[in-house]
């Protein structure tokens, strides 16, 4: 099963896919956050095929939530309004561990998606 990454941010959303076996992530894209936002994701949901969604949980050094957390709980809600299944993972140091090595900052925000991706991918395979 094919999975996607987000990294969701207020004015940019990094996108990531995995492989069919659902082991190795891999940077898609970055999105602007607009209306249509909800509308993009779905699309590339269908055009790749995807089986479940996997979108950056942002939580501070303490486990409380980012101000930002509550835009992203909306936004997993409305896509799991349309059926897909959708997983939290942590991207606490994902955008800076991004960065590393970027030149351009859209590219960091699909590498954090690859990472917040990969790292979920990790876990499951672990727990086979």
């Amino acid at each position: 099963m094919k999975f996607l990454g987000i990294d969701y941010g207020s004015k940019n959303v990094g996108v990531a896919i995995s492989d069919e076996e659902g082991i190795m992530a891999f940077p898609k894209d970055t999105l602007i956050n607009t209306n249509y936002l909800v509308e993009d994701i779905l699309r590339i949901i269908h055009n790749e095929r995807i089986g479940s969604v996997v979108l950056g949980e942002s939580k501070d050094f303490y486990g409380a939530d980012n101000p930002i957390m509550k835009r992203i709980a909306t936004f997993k809600e409305k896509l799991e309004e349309h059926g897909i299944p959708v997983h939290y993972e942590s991207e606490l140091y994902t955008s800076q561990a991004a960065m590393r090595g970027q030149e351009e900052l859209p590219k960091s925000d699909a590498s954090a998606a690859t990472i917040i991706l990969q790292s979920y991918l990790d876990k499951l395979k672990n727990k086979k």
